[in-house]
């Protein structure tokens, strides 16, 4: 079982930087197809719309499918569509089939998201203790991989369409590798209780488990708002508002980014020591003192500091909030993933957009005082992942029960 066990978080691994490497490639070959395509950067905007539509209905379709046919077939049908259709974007002639392209592969892109979220989910289950964070730390690895083959598809005068292929091709290839590896079902648990949410009963809090998925998923539109809004207006901010140079205002957003993967790999100890709920509550506490530090830091390294703040404070915040909706009821964990990432997947797009607009009426700096109240308010929303026993696998013996126990009440 052992064996087994690790097998599957390590196949995990591998679909998580594979979703990576499938996205980053798009992503990197975004200015050639714009390019050949002759799109503005306006009309190129609207057509990302497409793709996160694409990624929306992709999460909510793949949710309930893989609560009713399992991890382990919804997980590799989605690596394999998501690499199948990789090409496509390379193919367009026009803003029309490259929207159409993008929305069937932004939908594929949302299947395997959300179902590799929720065998992860599993995973953390029969693990007894959180190791969500740790996962969506390599999809950012999987991003560094799709650039290093992009910068060498470039080199090599490859067309856009076909290093989108190779690459797609070999996604295709690790998600069938992968598929055996895969939990065939969620591991069963004796009580009501699992590692960081709470099913329907008296023990493990009561409530209503669906009114409480909602509230999960209006704090993780919250808190991937405020990602998107670091992912796009961090350098702006620097070149504008601090007068940086183009190189210099660059970090801004690769001082983020790097705060975000060190504070992900760190968040799973934190949370297996001090709860879940602590992690949300402090990191979004730490996140909303990084913004204000960008909005008053008079110096630059004062704002780097501050968006290396609140990268580190946003990091360990989606993982759990995902944790927390597949915990809340395993029969339906990939039903609630879908819920929860659906809308926070909505405010990571909507977040540029929505400080945009914001600059219409009041400076760069001063929109970001929004940002500030969203990590506030989730930091005072935490309280909404309760704290509960550590599951017992089946088949472990009394010294094993007694450790997770004594886990268990060492976490406040």
């Amino acid at each position: 079982m052992q064996r087994s066990l690790r097998a599957a978080r390590g196949a995990t691994y591998v679909y998580f930087v594979l979703c990576g490497t499938l996205l980053g490639t798009w992503v990197v070959h975004i200015p050639a197809i714009e390019e050949r395509v002759g799109v503005s950067h306006a009309t190129l905007g609207g057509l990302l719309v497409v793709l996160g539509l694409g990624a929306f209905v992709g999460m909510r379709v793949a949710g309930p499918l893989t609560d009713r046919l399992g991890t382990r077939v919804v997980v590799p049908a989605g690596g394999v569509l998501c690499g199948a259709t990789l090409f496509l974007p390379g193919l367009a002639h026009g803003p029309w089939t490259l929207a159409a392209a993008l929305l069937v592969f932004g939908l594929c892109n949302g299947c395997l998201d959300v179902s590799m979220n929720a065998h992860a989910v599993h995973v953390e289950k029969a693990y007894g203790r959180p190791v969500m964070s740790g996962f969506h730390s390599t999809f950012s690895v999987g991003g560094v991989l799709a650039a290093l083959a992009g910068a060498g598809a470039a080199s090599a005068g490859l067309h856009p369409a076909a290093g989108m292929a190779a690459m797609g091709a070999l996604g295709v290839v690790v998600a069938l590798a992968a598929a055996r590896a895969l939990l065939p079902a969620a591991p069963a648990v004796e009580g009501p209780g699992s590692a960081h949410a709470t099913a329907t009963s008296p023990a493990a809090g009561g409530g209503d488990t669906r009114g409480r998925v909602r509230l999960l998923a209006v704090l993780a539109l919250m808190v991937m708002l405020c990602e998107g809004a670091a992912n796009d207006w961090s350098a702006l901010h620097m070149k504008d508002v601090m007068g940086a140079p183009a190189g210099t205002a660059a970090f801004a957003y690769g001082t983020f980014a790097a705060a975000m993967t060190v504070g992900r790999l760190l968040a799973d100890p934190c949370a297996a020591r001090f709860g879940s709920p602590a992690v949300l509550r402090h990191g979004a506490a730490v996140a909303a003192v990084g913004i204000t530090l960008v909005v008053l830091g008079p110096w630059l390294w004062a704002v780097f500091t501050g968006w290396a703040l609140f990268g580190l404070g946003l990091s360990g915040c989606v993982p759990q909030l995902f944790s927390a909706a597949g915990h809340a009821d395993p029969s339906a964990a990939g039903a609630n993933v879908s819920r929860v990432a659906g809308l926070g997947y909505v405010g990571m797009l909507a977040g540029p957009a929505v400080i945009g607009w914001l600059t219409h009426l009041v400076a760069l700096d001063h929109a970001f005082v929004l940002l500030t109240l969203l990590c506030v308010t989730t930091a005072v929303g935490a309280r909404v992942l309760r704290a509960d026993p550590v599951p017992v696998r089946r088949g472990e013996g009394p010294a094993d029960r007694t450790r997770q126990r004594e886990t268990a009440a060492g976490s406040p």
